[in-house]
């Protein structure tokens, strides 16, 4: 590939100074010491990782909230709905089959195809499934919906890996990923406190386990 014009507008270069030169070139700083273009690849590997990881580490910060409002949302849900621990349970559980089923075949989609393109139809459809939670009644619709925002959520952390092997050279890519990992801890830290200030809400005739899934 002699020029990719998205990571140009990224480093900030101009198309005619970097003329002839390969991106493999650019990304592993194979340039001579003597030309202009010397310090490139290390330019554009630090805005890669300023611009993209913060974006995907929301994400995966997101990601573990909505594991967590299950949880959270059990407080209310029992005597709103009439369900038991079993069913809670049940539901909860049903989350990781759905998750389980696709998250291979999501995985080979994204290599397959495009890991922006599949990340974009994960987030869409896993949105789409988690608003749905907040409008449940029974315990069918309860184990249909898990199970779809187990589906829709498959393949995103296999997508997300194999779209950082797209932008980071081996020697960074551990350091990405460690990055990208530190969202898990950072949800517990956030998700308690915004749960429980959720559950007190009772907007619009809804109860606060059911803006759990909303916001």
């Amino acid at each position: 590939m002699l020029w990719d014009s998205s990571l140009a507008r990224v480093v900030g270069l101009d198309r005619d100074l970097t003329s002839g030169l390969c991106m493999k070139d650019l990304l592993t700083n194979t340039v001579s010491i003597a030309s202009p273009l010397a310090d490139v690849a290390q330019r554009a590997r630090h805005r890669i990782a300023r611009r993209l990881l913060p974006f995907l580490f929301m994400l995966y910060v997101i990601a573990f909230l909505d594991r967590m409002n299950i949880g959270a949302a059990a407080q209310q849900m029992p005597h709103d709905l009439g369900f038991s621990e079993g069913v809670i349970g049940f539901g909860a559980g049903i989350f990781f089959l759905g998750y389980f089923l696709l998250e291979i075949p999501g995985a080979l989609i994204v290599e397959r195809w495009s890991a922006r393109r599949w990340i974009a139809r994960i987030m869409i459809s896993w949105g789409v499934m988690t608003v749905f939670m907040a409008f449940i009644h029974t315990s069918r619709q309860f184990y249909l919906v898990r199970f779809l925002v187990g589906a829709a959520e498959a393949g995103f952390l296999p997508g997300v890996i194999v779209y950082l092997t797209h932008w980071f050279l081996y020697d960074d890519r551990a350091k990405a990923v460690a990055f990208f990992y530190a969202a898990n801890p950072l949800s517990y830290v956030i998700g308690s406190p915004l749960a429980g200030l959720l559950l007190g809400l009772s907007w619009l005739g809804m109860r606060g386990w059911r803006w759990l899934f909303i916001v």
